[in-house]
């Protein structure tokens, strides 16, 4: 089953798992980020990524651009390992990951959540590329992804047991908007997958695919 396909399905289990008012609160959370025109002001294909360091899972400094000395970079953006879609996404990516690199890319995953925090989503999902912590989402904000949740979503978040002050390490509740990019050695994105709705990812056949065009 394609991560698509996963993705779909996770989708109707919940639909019919929570109440009308539920979704309804998380749809329009959806409709709000559309109405801002946030994906509009992303980094895009065509457009040069900014310097990129960050602490990994065992808190090692993690550099981009030293990466894109010797490959590729496919660098993906997700929520938190709270959260069920990333983890699918995570899972596809980790499951595909050997493909990126026989066709010259790194996978490298971000995420708003503490070194430690990315700890337990890297160890729950058995990933070996790197996930890296962008405490503050100070590198989520230069690709201009960030927003922050409204305050009947958070509560919502809250009675799923999701705690992103603990999980972030701040009281900002700000996420990234889940984006994949495949990046040139020049530090040129010429992929990018950017959507308002959290429940549609980059289908890692579909990187295979640019990559394989590159």
């Amino acid at each position: 089953m394609s991560l698509t396909e996963q993705l779909k399905a996770r989708a109707a289990q919940s639909a019919n798992k929570y109440p009308e008012t539920i979704h309804k609160i998380m749809n329009n959370g959806i409709s709000e980020l559309r109405d801002s025109q946030l994906v509009n002001r992303s980094l895009k294909t065509g457009d040069k990524i900014p310097e990129i360091k960050l602490p990994n899972a065992a808190d090692k400094n993690i550099s981009i651009q030293e990466l894109l000395v010797t490959k590729k970079v496919v660098l993906t953006f997700y929520r938190g390992g709270w959260c069920p879609y990333c983890n699918l996404e995570l899972q596809a990516l980790q499951a595909h990951q050997d493909q990126f690199e026989e066709l010259g890319a790194t996978l490298v995953a971000i995420s708003p959540e503490t070194p430690d925090n990315s700890l337990n989503t890297s160890e729950k999902n058995n990933l070996s590329f790197e996930v890296l912590s962008d405490i503050d989402n100070k590198i989520a904000n230069e690709f201009n992804l960030t927003f922050t949740l409204p305050k009947d979503l958070i509560e919502v978040y809250k009675g799923f047991g999701i705690d992103l002050i603990k999980s972030n390490g701040n009281e900002d509740h700000q996420l990234p908007i889940a984006a994949t990019y495949v990046i040139d050695q020049d530090g040129t994105i010429t992929y990018d997958f950017i959507k308002e709705d959290y429940k549609e990812r980059a289908d890692p056949e579909e990187i295979i695919k640019h990559l394989k065009n590159k």
